[in-house]
């Protein structure tokens, strides 16, 4: 996905870089059956907006590889990864490759992680994109791509309503906006200004979340890892941001889900803004393609006090591999990353099928091709970034408890104060 092999200033950001679980849907899976003798790769993998394309990825990998078949299940967005992940292997099915985030991940995981050092892979990916899931001198995982999210808008519709998006550096600006969208909302057609997903706990409790913590742990999941406790020192920011999309969006909120955010409200020109990233592009594309080329936008999350013209940026997830598995299948796993990411037709395929900003050097910047992604490119070469330390969160903290806080709260069965109090004790307990 992104551009810090080209620009130092990226690669300095992605220094903490780590992961979260980033949007997808239901699970989904492909594969035929398998010759005797072949050498089989079962990939269990979260980012199903990328599906079809990754099946048709592997299949050219098959063909061009006699002998091996390549199996993919997706699973994401509405079913929780993590836990589908552990169900898959408490079945004993385990998978050759999956996905792990950062330091947390890794640390849960540990025993069915191979080494992944000595892939081509390794080798070029972008500084500092590693540091997440290195033990040692051991490589645990191989960076997915880079992303980035904010709000994503309807540039026809602020066009519309007379809102230069280029002005909308601030709290108090995006605010405005929103005001004078809302008071517009029947000449432009809109159910709400806001299409705010609260069901869906990791976008509130990872994503959103990570923007007001990043810069109290320095930007740096290690660090978010190592932490004993989180103060929320930006936390009146935070609420104002969770606030202002809650009151102005579709109700209710909480039973709001991704696919009726992305697809059924944006997508269709019933609501101006989203908080997503993007990697929700091909789903806009699949229901509008003009909106999805020629229609959005990118803005920023403002962080009162810290950064308010910054977007998140970072590795959504890393690849990894079975170590447990058959010698054959391990080596063949790692020579299929490696053909991902390092071959002309692997590149060709991250670049414009997968609409990904790499991860790695070697690849070819100019070719980012969709909006969104652009956007989250300039930001980054703009410096204006905010890192990515959701993974470094306690496990299940961010989604199990804070975004199942932030449910309650929206539901109004909770205060902020309660909120923040209690999450704060869970962090604390899960570091004892």
């Amino acid at each position: 996905m992104k551009m810090k092999k080209l620009f130092p200033v990226m690669l300095a950001l992605l220094l903490l870089v780590s992961v979260g679980l980033v949007g997808c849907s239901s699970g989904k899976s492909s594969g035929g059956s398998a010759s005797k003798g072949d050498v089989v790769v079962d990939i269990f993998q979260f980012k199903v907006e990328f599906n079809d394309q990754f099946k048709e990825v592997a299949k050219k990998y098959e063909d061009e590889h006699k002998g091996v078949k390549i199996n993919i299940t997706s699973v994401g967005g509405g079913e929780d990864y993590g836990a589908a992940l552990k169900s898959k292997f408490a079945s004993g099915n385990e998978p050759t490759i999956y996905n792990v985030g950062g330091p947390q991940d890794v640390k849960d995981w540990e025993a069915k992680l191979a080494d992944l050092s000595d892939t081509k892979a390794a080798s070029v990916a972008l500084k500092g994109t590693l540091d997440g899931v290195k033990k040692g001198n051991e490589v645990l995982g191989l960076p997915y791509n880079q992303e980035g999210y904010g709000f994503i808008y309807n540039t026809k519709v602020f066009e519309k309503a007379g809102i230069n998006p280029k002005d909308i550096t601030t709290f108090a600006k995006l605010q405005d906006a929103v005001k004078t969208l809302d008071s517009k909302k029947k000449e432009l057609g809109l159910k709400g200004v806001f299409a705010l997903p609260g069901k869906e706990t990791w976008v509130t409790g990872l994503h959103l979340s990570n923007t007001f913590l990043s810069p109290e742990f320095n930007g740096n999941v290690i660090d978010t890892f190592n932490a004993k406790k989180v103060d929320f020192k930006y936390g009146d920011a935070f609420k104002n941001v969770l606030d202002l999309e809650n009151k102005y969006s579709v109700q209710p909120t909480v039973s709001l889900d991704y696919s009726q955010q992305v697809e059924e409200l944006f997508s269709t020109g019933k609501v101006a803004m989203i908080q997503q990233g993007n990697w929700v592009y091909s789903s806009i594309a699949g229901i509008d393609q003009d909106l999805a080329d020629n229609g959005i936008g990118l803005l920023p999350i403002p962080v009162e006090g810290f950064k308010e013209d910054a977007i998140p940026v970072g590795v959504p997830m890393y690849w990894a591999v079975n170590k447990n598995k058959d010698k054959k299948e391990v080596e063949e796993a790692k020579k299929f990353l490696d053909w991902l990411y390092t071959s002309d037709a692997g590149k060709e395929a991250v670049i414009n099928d997968f609409k990904f900003i790499p991860a790695y050097d070697g690849f070819d910047a100019s070719k980012i091709s969709d909006p969104l992604a652009k956007a989250v490119y300039q930001y980054a070469q703009d410096g204006k970034t905010i890192p990515w330390v959701f993974m470094g969160y306690p496990t299940g903290w961010g989604q199990e408890k804070l975004g199942v806080n932030i449910q309650k709260y929206l539901s109004g069965e909770m205060s902020w104060d309660e909120l923040v109090k209690d999450s704060k004790t869970a962090w604390e307990s899960s570091r004892k």
